[in-house]
């Protein structure tokens, strides 16, 4: 399924229902008078937040939802049904605006969670509500009133306990599917990566997290270069970056810096808090360097980055995997406890 992250609907909420004018008229009852009962109200709209939703791509086929109207009222003050509430389905992460003026709305975070965005309109009454000692035969009624109609702009950022950054065909995808049930394409080019993927890393006896997959970062992304600009949002939801670097990148060693250099520069751009999160180093691909080479490049990252903040991984071989997804739910779980 193509993955949307931005999306424009039209809501209408339902109608009231009129209020109706009516007078009793039954054998034997001599006096009658009024008996018209008032409208239904329309019905509202909500959105509601889901985990069973990553994307919002029924929208793309959807754009227009309108809730129930309100019925009119009856004879004898029977009091017409009201319009049903209609509740669209979001997924967790979504960020509702007010797509006339920018405005935002809310945010849908939690699983069942309801957000009221257009209030059904209110009903009309019936002319049994005019009776008086003045008017004892009112022929009065309103009209139900018409419910809120507004546009919308949907924006969802992924909700993820971590997530993985780097340069195109670092190996992200490959590491995801090895993490996960996840199954994003994997190919051997730049740029396989088009759209955001999750996956869930289940450790056993309880024990998971989503871990979040966005295409490939290159020089100029916060500026709109390349495919990473619209996806960097969805690193801010994380708790963890994940840097994944080819080794075959910085063989010996000396590409290093000027590897972690050139994106974080593109997080910090795009926004400095995200460039602050907590970061590890993945040097993804140790299968394709010899024994001899694979210690002096360890040897050379020892020398400038702290040991648990690295770490050596191969999707072929599975080494390092296991290692890594522990790891990654072990400071999830201190970051909680902070």
């Amino acid at each position: 399924m193509k993955f949307v992250d931005e999306v424009q609907i039209d809501v209408k909420a339902g109608k009231g229902g009129n209020g109706i004018a009516s007078f009793r008229r039954e054998k034997y009852i001599e006096f009658g008078g009024p008996d018209g009962g008032d409208g239904g109200d329309g019905g509202n709209i909500y959105l509601k937040g889901t985990k069973n939703l990553n994307t919002l791509a029924d929208f793309r086929t959807q754009k227009k939802f309108e809730a129930q109207n309100g019925d009119s009222g009856m004879s004898k003050n029977k009091t017409g049904r009201k319009g049903d509430d209609l509740n669209i389905l979001v997924p967790l992460g979504t960020i509702v605006c007010n797509a006339d003026n920018g405005v935002l709305i809310s945010e849908l975070v939690n699983d069942g969670e309801k957000l009221l965005v257009a209030k059904g309109g209110k009903h009309g009454f019936g002319n049994l509500r005019f009776k008086s000692s003045t008017n004892r035969a009112p022929r009065k009624a309103t009209k139900g009133l018409d419910g809120e109609e507004l546009s919308l702009k949907l924006e969802l950022k992924l909700l993820a306990d971590a997530g993985f950054l780097g340069k195109p065909n670092a190996g992200k995808s490959s590491l995801l599917r090895a993490m996960t049930r996840a199954k994003p394409k994997v190919a051997n080019y730049p740029f396989t990566t088009i759209n955001p993927s999750l996956g869930v890393v289940d450790i056993g006896f309880g024990e998971s997290y989503v871990i979040a997959d966005i295409p490939g970062l290159i020089e100029g992304a916060a500026d709109g270069v390349g495919l990473g600009t619209q996806f960097l949002k969805h690193l801010s939801r994380t708790n963890i970056l994940l840097h994944v670097v080819d080794v075959q990148n910085v063989d010996g060693g000396d590409n290093i810096s000027k590897e972690l250099f050139e994106i974080n520069s593109e997080l910090k751009k795009f926004d400095e808090d995200l460039s602050k999160k907590t970061q590890y180093i993945i040097f993804n691909k140790v299968d394709l360097l010899s024994d001899k080479a694979l210690i002096s490049l360890r040897k050379k990252i020892y020398e400038e980055y702290k040991k648990d903040k690295v770490f050596f991984t191969s999707t072929i071989n599975n080494n390092g995997i296991e290692e890594l997804k522990k790891f990654i739910l072990k400071e999830l779980d201190n970051l909680k406890t902070k």
